[in-house]
């Protein structure tokens, strides 16, 4: 799995990196046939200091894109972490649960 770290307006900490790449890392018990993550930190606003974590999951056939805001990383990459857990977990259910071609 390729994970690919992209901090807009400022430069990550290797601190903050490290501890996306455990979170991100942990979604490999979910689904083993993830090719790429693309995570996106930003800044929305300056001033509010609202910071902005983007993850793009790229799957064979499906490419899952959360968003989710907080007022620190450390929240919100986990909050959005969580949220494609939740995907990738009914991703595999659908997989598992899906009728095979009887012939």
């Amino acid at each position: 799995m390729n994970i690919r770290i992209t901090s807009r307006k400022f430069k990550a900490k290797d601190s903050l990196k490290d501890f996306i790449r455990e979170e991100v890392k942990s979604l490999e018990k979910f689904n083993d046939q993830i090719l790429d993550v693309k995570v996106i930190l930003s800044f929305t606003h300056l001033k509010d200091s609202i910071k902005t974590s983007e993850i793009t999951v790229r799957i064979p056939g499906k490419i899952i894109t959360v968003t989710t805001e907080s007022n620190e990383f450390e929240k919100s990459v986990p909050m959005t972490i969580e949220k494609i857990r939740k995907q990738l977990r009914k991703i595999k259910t659908k997989r598992l649960t899906r009728p095979k071609n009887e012939s």
